[in-house]
């Protein structure tokens, strides 16, 4: 069986290490928005010996989007229903984003004005930072 975070890096490669990469998928309206995937495929984090690393990886995302874009809330999700493969979603949320209060794959409650996004550069630094 395929899986489409096992063949590809899943958006633009910020950083990595042996267990775990972070990318920014290209989600409109969301240049706050960050994925930590588990190198190897594993279905369930209690599966995962590294889940201890991973998660460090994950507030070290949250540290580097609060620090760069001081958004209302950051969202943590990980569900891995369509894809199942232990991955992250952090995401910086605003009041006025076009899905809040709901997540952003909820249908859209308002239009909402373009977000400057940083540079790729300046958040694998700030990510690399908060490690």
């Amino acid at each position: 069986m395929s899986c489409e975070l096992c063949d590809a890096d899943g958006g633009a490669v910020l950083w990595r290490d042996d267990s775990c990469r972070v990318v920014r998928p290209a989600v409109e309206g969301y240049p706050g928005f960050l994925r930590v995937i588990v190198n190897r495929h594993v279905k369930e984090m209690t599966d995962l010996a590294e889940r201890a690393r991973l998660m460090q990886v994950v507030f070290a995302c949250e540290a580097a989007l609060r620090q760069l874009y001081r958004p209302d809330k950051v969202n943590l999700a990980s569900l891995g229903n369509v894809v199942p493969h232990v991955h992250w979603h952090v995401i910086a949320r605003f009041a006025d984003d076009a899905h809040f209060p709901d997540a952003i794959w909820a249908p859209a409650r308002r239009t909402a004005k373009p977000r400057p996004a940083v540079t790729d550069e300046v958040l694998a630094r700030a990510i690399m930072a908060a490690l």
